[in-house]
């Protein structure tokens, strides 16, 4: 993929007195070393590309090119290969990328048509380039019937096969009982590294909730809410089922929805369909359903087998299709071509519902707000030029029940960056999955990319970069994902 001219550009001169375009070349296809020639180092040169951060499977490098017409290559790991995803010619050295860079009609080699620039699965009419604007994104055209073929085949795989499958060879559930103090059970969740837990009643013999970061969130801003009846000596002794009796006003005021609290647990059994589990999550707007099966008929002894999430039937889409791809058309979109996500204005199409990112020195409480009005996982935080910097979750709340550290905090006084640090100091690799805190991709990685890096634990929401800019242009979650999938 040929990148766009950098921030800086136009700012060289060759030694013949032409104006030189400093150009990002990208290649979003995976490798351990991949290097680019071109007709511009006159295929003598290989330039090293450089892995991206957040991306490992992304390289890019930037050369500065005269105008005119260029064709370029990629050896990926001792192979030359061309990007089939943007504009590609045949000529006398084989299947070359091409680009012209603005400026250069005249230079353009005689007898070639720059109307014939082409990909694969492509008509000749969609990938005109666009001269004087060499970074034009090439999106190849997406019929409807491709979307609706791949939809039927997923909704056919989920609606064949159920929750049993779900279930792990091996591993272990957490419940909590509703009688265990808030700030112990808060304790828990972090020191076991999860962001909630099923609870259970002895005395009705049965799961009746859920204890997550939101509770934590509304038990932080209750105690910050002057004249609160809650105090830190009351929250130390407080249990989990007398909050939850109590968190129904509190809730009615910060939920717009007007929603019932509390309300009935969301569960699943294994025997049901994973398209009515996925279909469970989305309506209840809720992280997980647990997978309870019961021996008797009056759902007496229920045993907590599983969370099932959205995460997890991703997993088995992907496994189910990753030797037949080329069964779901959509899998080869790049993101960008797809009614997918949540984009700022100036990238891909507004959506109702605005991009929601904060700088590291906004305060806790309003990144609380956001989460909860917003009704968001996290948000990215951004610098001054909007490149991202971290992200804000809602499990990372949980890091200030250490040490009491939510009894000294005044939400409008903390910044968010402080209240990161309080948590990765405690635990330096809280938050991390695979190694990263922030998960990325760009606007040109396909959809069976995505898919299968939000079918990773842990993982919900991706941000959506520029590549070496790391300026975030969109989030694509889970969520996201299914509600495109399904024609919700």
């Amino acid at each position: 993929m040929f990148g766009s001219t950098s921030d800086n550009s136009r700012g060289n001169i060759s030694s013949s007195g032409q104006i030189l375009t400093p150009v990002r070349f990208f290649w979003p296809h995976g490798g351990r070393r991949v290097f680019l020639s071109g007709s511009f180092t006159r295929w003598t040169e290989h330039v090293p590309m450089s892995p991206m951060e957040g991306c490992p499977t992304a390289f890019q490098v930037v050369c500065n090119l005269a105008p005119g017409y260029h064709e370029y290559k990629f050896c990926v790991d001792g192979e030359w290969r061309h990007d089939e995803h943007q504009p590609f010619v045949t000529g006398s050295g084989g299947v070359v990328n091409a680009i012209i860079i603005a400026g250069g009609q005249d230079m353009v080699p005689i007898g070639l048509n720059t109307e014939t620039l082409g990909r694969s699965n492509m008509e000749v009419d969609d990938v005109v380039m666009r001269m004087g604007n060499p970074s034009q994104d090439f999106i190849p055209r997406m019929s409807r019937a491709d979307v609706e073929v791949s939809r039927h085949r997923i909704s056919e795989f989920l609606s064949k096969h159920t929750a049993y499958e779900l279930l792990p060879e091996s591993g272990k559930v957490i419940a909590l009982d509703v009688n265990l103090p808030v700030k112990q059970a808060f304790h828990i969740l972090y020191e076991q590294g999860i962001p909630l837990a099923p609870l259970w009643d002895f005395s009705k013999g049965q799961f009746v909730g859920v204890l997550g970061p939101l509770d934590f969130i509304l038990i932080l801003r209750e105690l910050g809410t002057h004249g609160s009846n809650l105090t830190e000596e009351e929250l130390e002794m407080h249990t989990i089922a007398a909050w939850k009796e109590g968190k129904a006003h509190i809730s009615r005021q910060l939920d717009g929805n007007g929603r019932p609290y509390p309300r009935p647990l969301v569960q699943a059994r294994p025997s049901d369909y994973l398209n009515n589990v996925a279909k469970k999550i989305l309506e209840n707007k809720v992280a997980t359903v647990p997978i309870i099966h019961s021996s008797s008929s009056d759902d007496s002894y229920p045993q907590l087998l599983h969370l099932a999430s959205l995460s997890g039937i991703l997993k088995c889409i992907c496994r189910y299709f990753r030797n037949s791809s080329s069964s779901l058309p959509i899998l080869q979109q790049p993101i960008c071509s797809i009614p997918l996500g949540t984009w700022v204005p100036s990238i891909g199409e507004s959506t109702s519902r605005p991009l929601a990112t904060l700088k590291p020195h906004a305060s806790l409480g309003s990144a609380l707000s956001l989460l909860v009005q917003a009704e968001v996982s996290s948000i990215p935080i951004v610098d001054d030029n909007d490149s991202l910097i971290d992200i804000y979750s809602r499990s990372d709340i949980t890091a200030l029940a250490k040490d009491k550290a939510y009894a000294q905090i005044h939400l409008d006084d903390m910044t968010i960056h402080r209240a990161l640090q309080l948590g990765q100091d405690a635990y330096p690799l809280y938050g991390f999955v695979n190694g990263q805190r922030c998960h990325m991709c760009l606007r040109s990685d396909s959809l069976q990319k995505v898919m299968e890096r939000l079918a990773n634990p842990g993982v919900r929401r991706l941000v959506i970069v520029e590549p070496g800019s790391k300026r975030v242009e969109g989030i694509i979650s889970v969520s996201d994902v299914f509600r495109f999938l399904l024609a919700l």
